[in-house]
């Protein structure tokens, strides 16, 4: 890895992890050297970094050449990296909520932002759905995530983790769990173990839902009552429709049916609907 001019050494102020940030910092160089390593960031390539915190995974990042897009909310830590990385070529500084942060205003070029990051356990989940909605213009994503999210994310038909958030981001990416994070590598130490994920966006659905709108009501209606047969959980959806011509099986509940079997019934009832 190249090096590059990654700015003078500035001091952390005595700064606090805040519980309502979710903030907790990584300190371990082996992980750290890991997390770079699965990134494997590359001169001018165009990076986007959510939540950098103390900068442990931005140094590196910025020492391979790349360009930085880092999203920061909190102001005291925000302030900290601007002064840190001020000097340093292709650095920018957002603070701001990732949640509301538009990364259509960062590029138009498609597959190119390589997102990372170590999400916050208390908005991971609604922070994957609002990058998912920008898919065309990702490369990929590595994320540390908490264990049980991973294992949602990369679960299958039948697991005790299959869900949305599962299907959802099957249907826009390749998931791959690539190794845990003891709670040790961080201070504070949290109560879970943590887990590296890539999302990798297809170049080409392998499943085309004709309405994603549609698809996601589908399975969110599906697993708000998962516990019950699709018959009763989906019956807000299928109630003017004939059975027989549903693809699935009615008896069956939510975690039985595969993202192509989704993929399909969100496609009927989006036919449906239009034709009515």
């Amino acid at each position: 890895m190249s090096q590059h001019n990654v700015g003078t050494s500035i001091a952390l102020p005595d700064h606090r992890a805040r519980k309502r940030f979710g903030q907790n910092f990584l300190q371990d160089d082996n992980i750290i050297r890991r997390i770079v390593a699965a990134i494997n960031p590359k001169a001018g390539e165009h990076i986007v970094e959510i939540g950098p915190g103390q900068g442990a995974i931005t140094t590196p990042l910025l020492a391979s050449g790349a360009r930085l897009d880092a999203i920061e909310l909190d102001r005291d830590l925000a302030a900290w990296l601007q002064s840190r990385f001020a000097d340093v070529a292709g650095f920018r500084l957002h603070q701001a909520d990732v949640l509301k942060f538009d990364l259509a205003s960062l590029t138009t070029e498609p597959h190119s932002l390589n997102i990372v990051g170590n999400l916050p356990y208390n908005i991971s989940t609604p922070c994957i759905f609002h990058l998912l909605k920008y898919q065309p213009l990702i490369h990929e994503m590595t994320f540390m995530l908490q264990l049980e999210v991973v294992q949602r994310l990369a679960a299958q038909v039948g697991d005790s983790q299959y869900g949305r958030l599962g299907i959802m981001a099957q249907y826009y990416c390749q998931i791959d769990h690539l190794f845990d994070v003891p709670p040790g590598a961080f201070h504070p130490q949290p109560k879970v173990t943590s887990a590296i994920v890539r999302l990798t966006p297809h170049r080409e659905q392998k499943l085309v839902a004709s309405d994603t709108a549609m698809l996601q009501d589908v399975v969110r209606t599906a697993f708000s009552q998962r516990r019950k047969t699709l018959r009763n959980c989906l019956k807000p959806l299928i109630a003017d429709i004939d059975p027989e011509v549903l693809p699935v099986d009615l008896g069956l509940r939510p975690e039985n049916l595969s993202l192509a079997d989704y993929v399909n019934l969100s496609n009927l009832l989006s036919t449906a609907r239009q034709e009515q």
